[in-house]
């Protein structure tokens, strides 16, 4: 395959950034995204041009690392991970555009990689547990009903890539966020700081800038894991609740 490729190139997060053209050939349609992009890189270096900065780590669609815009969508063309995305859904003499998350949330670094350390902040505020536990538990000291089970592990399946706020059009953190309190409110485990967690989160995501959630749906659509859209309604219920029993207090 012959591809040409306009890829956003940027020094840092101070410097203008624009598109830039290459031309690469001799892809197999068996490549991933990431290795046709390992391929323009080898010969960029060959000619003495700095690579493409690109974000990348496990390349098993687990960490969420490959974070890309390609032709205007997180991700790419398939519901997938960018480094789990073939050349097989491109075709010959295809142009593709590829650019880096777009939100005043994830700053750039250089080229496509952006800073997504909001995420962790996030998390930070209360995506955990701090109750001891000490060595793992017998699986059945504590019943977990299995709906309840289903839906945390649904939620648990998030990797933080970002792709829901790529997507959005208002940039919004919503179905990150609710992923991340959801699964661990509907578990016992999770119960004691119920209230806290969603309210410190939810605070941690207005504060740092993230865009404001109307529902759009965009955010679901992208997301290569599948996280329903229910997921924000039902943190909303949660805020409520935590808000009204923080209130009587």
């Amino acid at each position: 395959m012959k591809l040409t490729l306009r890829v956003w190139r940027q020094q840092n997060a101070d410097a203008e950034g624009a598109m830039s053209t290459y031309e690469v050939d001799g892809i197999s349609s068996d490549m991933s995204f990431l290795e046709m992009f390992d391929t323009l890189n080898e010969e960029l270096i060959l000619k003495g041009e700095d690579p493409v900065a690109f974000d990348h780590d496990c390349r098993e669609g687990i960490c969420g690392a490959c974070s890309l815009v390609i032709n205007g969508d997180a991700h790419g063309p398939e519901r997938t991970t960018t480094c789990q995305l073939h050349m097989r859904s491109f075709r010959d003499g295809d142009t593709i555009d590829v650019e880096p998350w777009r939100a005043s949330a994830f700053p750039v670094i250089k080229d496509l990689v952006v800073d997504r350390t909001a995420f962790d902040r996030i998390i930070q505020a209360g995506g955990y547990i701090t109750a001891p536990t000490g060595a793992a538990p017998e699986a059945h000291a504590t019943a977990v009903p299995k709906p309840d089970a289903d839906l945390a592990f649904e939620h648990a399946e998030c990797i933080g890539c970002g792709a829901c706020v790529a997507a959005c059009p208002n940039g919004a953190a919503m179905l990150f966020t609710s992923a991340k309190v959801n699964h661990l409110n509907v578990l016992p485990q999770g119960a004691p700081e119920r209230e806290t967690r969603v309210l410190d989160m939810v605070a941690q995501m207005d504060e740092e800038g993230f865009g404001g959630c109307t529902l759009a749906g965009e955010c679901a659509t992208a997301c290569p894991k599948g996280i329903p859209l229910f997921s924000i309604t039902a943190m909303n219920k949660e805020w409520l609740r935590a808000t009204r029993k923080v209130a009587k207090r």
